[in-house]
């Protein structure tokens, strides 16, 4: 069993912790791939001991090409880095946000502005996820399953694994999803969210990789998880 660190953002994050998120979907190390997503065929996954590949045909050449698989095989760790603030005073405050002054971490996934604002008055100072020690973490996730597929091949099912928010409205009404939660007023009157969970996915996937990254259509590491811990 290895661990690897993993990158989330607040929103995902979230996710996680209320349980609405269950896979990753990911383009590390796929970008050669990904320069002519539409050259290669995916063959499949070549595992060895402690490692994995998966394997893709060059269509123009022939030519077999392995890519390595960075986030491991199933029953191997996946240890969460995340926005965080971290007591630089040396001491302990002893007001700041009630209880949670006992601690000299806070999460930025569990904060709300006011609660930012505050922080910023004291010694606590805002950490980019990727300065995240592995004893800052309090969320570790064990790998599932781990595959390769073109990010539009993705099914409803998946769509909503991956943390899109579901509002049920009531009889008469079509269920609708969205990137971003929703208020049922919202739902109901201006006729906010998407009736498809892949649309609403394609929203969050662009809200992190960028305009016109959907219709890229790159090819992806789809990773399931369960979470095992957390602190």
């Amino acid at each position: 069993m290895k661990e690897r660190p993993i990158l989330f953002s607040a929103t995902m994050v979230r996710a996680i912790l209320d349980c609405r998120k269950t896979v990753t979907r990911r383009v590390s190390g796929l970008q050669v791939i990904n320069a002519e997503p539409d050259r290669y065929q995916f063959l499949g996954m070549v595992s060895g001991p402690g490692t994995s590949h998966t394997a893709f045909h060059d269509k123009d050449t022939g030519a077999q090409v392995l890519v390595r698989n960075p986030y491991g095989q199933p029953g191997d760790r996946l240890w969460v880095r995340e926005t965080f603030w971290k007591d630089e005073s040396g001491f302990k405050p002893t007001l700041l946000l009630g209880a949670k002054a006992r601690v000299h971490l806070e999460y930025d996934a569990d904060l709300k502005d006011h609660d930012r604002d505050e922080l910023r008055s004291t010694q606590y100072r805002c950490k980019p996820s990727i300065h995240m020690p592995r004893w800052a973490s309090r969320i570790t996730l064990e790998v599932t399953g781990v595959r390769v597929e073109r990010l539009q091949d993705i099914s409803d099912a998946q769509a909503e694994a991956e943390g899109i928010h579901r509002l049920s409205i009531g009889s008469g009404y079509q269920d609708r999803f969205s990137a971003e939660p929703l208020a049922w007023a919202d739902v109901v009157e201006s006729d906010a969210g998407r009736e498809d969970p892949c649309r609403a996915f394609r929203d969050l996937w662009e809200s992190i990789n960028g305009a016109g990254s959907w219709n890229a259509n790159p090819w992806v590491w789809v990773v399931d998880f369960k979470r095992i811990t957390m602190r």
